[in-house]
């Protein structure tokens, strides 16, 4: 039996809780990806005085942290020495 650990996308924060950076090419993918759709469907909706631009942005933002939480690093809140 091999003791491997799971390869995180996303690792959990050095200091309170979340994620940092991506340390893998998936999770740069996703992240680049996820800024391109968010900007251009925000931009998208207030170009078009359209409140819809609050919904879209709030869906996005679930949908990065599913993503997190499934790709990522168990968060915990960890604090400094």
């Amino acid at each position: 039996m091999t003791d491997q650990q799971p390869e995180y996308w996303f690792p959990a924060k050095r200091y309170s809780w979340g994620w940092g950076p991506p340390v893998r090419w998936q999770g740069w993918v996703v992240l680049i990806s996820w800024l391109i759709a968010f900007f251009s469907g925000v931009g998208y909706f207030i170009a078009r005085r359209s409140l819809l631009h609050v919904a879209f942005a709030s869906g996005m933002v679930i949908l990065l942290l599913v993503i997190c939480y499934w790709k990522g690093e168990p968060p915990r809140s960890r604090r400094g020495k």
